[in-house]
């Protein structure tokens, strides 16, 4: 009963990225047209026309949902069990996309965000944290320490998840009606779309190393 639990879950979970993923896909389309004055792009005039941050840009959005769908077969227990190549494969895919492209990509974006110091400092920190912990996890992996590989992976897929985070919740302050002035409201969503997400990650990282201490003292 447990197992099916955990695999209905992981399934629910699945379909629920996957539709964020295909939203994700509708709203990125628009920008394969390279128009300065697309979307998101119109808050961005001032620094549209520096090359690093456009590349870093272009480069960050069209990337993306194939990280969100790679980091999900991460946590697939059937995946791993009877097809181990698609896990290691979809692994590796996910890592070396966020070291060398999504990671940095994110991190010139964050140096210029909306929101000011602090929608700044948020992009930044999280694109540190990000990188790092997608870093600690391939290193772990390597050592074939997989506790600690599966932990450091939670860690990095929830800041992955702040990408479906931040528009569900710009979408909840509009759909509320909250009367938040629309730069306090960046700021605020800025800041929770990933911290939420890791404060998640941590009650899982806790419950497995308590999981983990009972069967050893067992």
């Amino acid at each position: 009963m447990i197992k099916y639990l955990r695999n209905t879950g992981w399934v629910v979970t699945g379909i629920i990225i996957c539709f964020g993923a295909w939203l994700m896909l509708r709203l990125t389309i628009p920008y394969a047209a390279f128009d300065r004055y697309t979307d998101f792009l119109n808050t961005k005039q001032r620094v549209y026309h520096l090359l690093h941050w456009r590349a870093s840009f272009y480069v960050h959005i069209f990337v993306s949902i194939f990280v969100l769908l790679a980091g999900m077969l991460q946590f697939s227990r059937w995946l791993l069990k009877k097809h181990p190549q698609i896990h290691r494969a979809s692994g590796k895919l996910y890592a070396v996309i966020i070291i060398a492209f999504s990671g940095p990509s994110g991190l010139i974006m964050g140096i210029y965000a909306n929101g000011g110091i602090s929608g700044r400092i948020s992009f930044v920190l999280l694109s540190v944290l990000w990188l790092g912990f997608t870093i600690m996890g391939w290193i772990r992996a390597r050592q074939g320490k997989w506790k600690a590989h599966i932990i450091w992976m939670l860690r990095s897929y929830a800041l992955t998840l702040s990408a479906l985070t931040l528009r569900f919740f710009t979408f909840l302050i509009g759909i509320m009606h909250l009367h938040i002035p629309p730069f306090k409201a960046y700021v605020l969503v800025a800041w929770t779309s990933w911290t939420i997400n890791l404060l998640i990650a941590e009650i899982v990282v806790k419950r497995l190393l308590l999981k983990r201490m009972k069967s050893f003292i067992g």
